[in-house]
């Protein structure tokens, strides 16, 4: 059993983590290369963001959305 979590753990530390370990070397060097992953995903998530908020209120402008008490179960 001992040898199922070591084959885990260096699945993990010697397979999956070597990408964050570069990031981790270049953010010595230059931090904005280094966190450009995390800038794609802030971008990515305000995109996202946007694009739920006008489809919202394209849905509410045409009143498609049943706003009734009994709609919803939750309400």
């Amino acid at each position: 059993m001992k040898d199922f979590f070591e084959a885990i753990q260096s699945l993990f530390v010697d397979v999956l983590f070597k990408p964050l370990d570069a990031f981790r070397y270049l953010e010595l060097e230059n931090w904005w290369a280094a966190n450009g992953v995390n800038w794609l995903f802030i971008i990515v998530g305000m995109v996202a963001t946007v694009y739920w908020t006008l489809q919202l209120k394209k849905f509410n402008d045409n009143n498609e959305e049943d706003k009734d008490v009994t709609a919803h179960s939750f309400l």
